[in-house]
């Protein structure tokens, strides 16, 4: 008889938050601005999130902050890579060409229109998520923010770090 079934849901941890930004700058240049105007310190983390896409391993910059006082650590990770990959071309019979081909990968693929994401681990307050939201928002140079619903993600799996 069964008594108890554990299912994958069951380990995984959702005690974090999400906010989108959208915005044109650099990540370097938002993470500075976030620093003053959120009063937070994000420094480039050493290692960036690498995703596994058509053999070849892309990285999105992320940028980290531990606030100890309230026992949360802060992500900035990039949503958008723009890179630059070798496609061949079969040219014949026996010749074979490798064409340099812009690419684009999205780390959350359905919400391909965000430029960053926010990730906010550890108990946090609406109230207080609404707060960081609407200073974001007061940032010139960000085209908007919001909170996202981490049940309606598909590619989830990939902000588990």
């Amino acid at each position: 008889m069964q008594i108890h079934s554990l299912e994958i849901d069951d380990f995984i941890d959702t005690d974090y938050s999400l906010i989108s930004i959208h915005t044109g700058l650099e990540d370097y240049k938002l993470a500075y601005l976030l620093n003053e105007k959120l009063n937070v310190f994000f420094a480039k983390s050493r290692t960036s999130l690498e995703l596994k896409e058509n053999g070849q391993c892309i990285p999105f910059s992320v940028y980290s902050f531990n606030d100890e006082a309230q026992s949360n650590t802060w992500y900035l990770i990039e949503n958008k890579y723009h890179g630059v990959s070798n496609k061949p071309i079969s040219n014949g019979l026996f010749q074979t060409i490798n064409e340099t081909v812009n690419t684009t990968s999205y780390l959350v693929p359905e919400k391909k229109k965000m430029d960053f994401l926010l990730k906010i681990e550890g108990d946090f307050a609406s109230y207080k998520l609404l707060e960081v939201i609407d200073s974001i928002k007061s940032i010139k140079q960000v085209i908007t923010s919001y909170s996202i619903d981490i049940s309606t993600l598909k590619s989830k799996d990939f902000l588990i770090f």
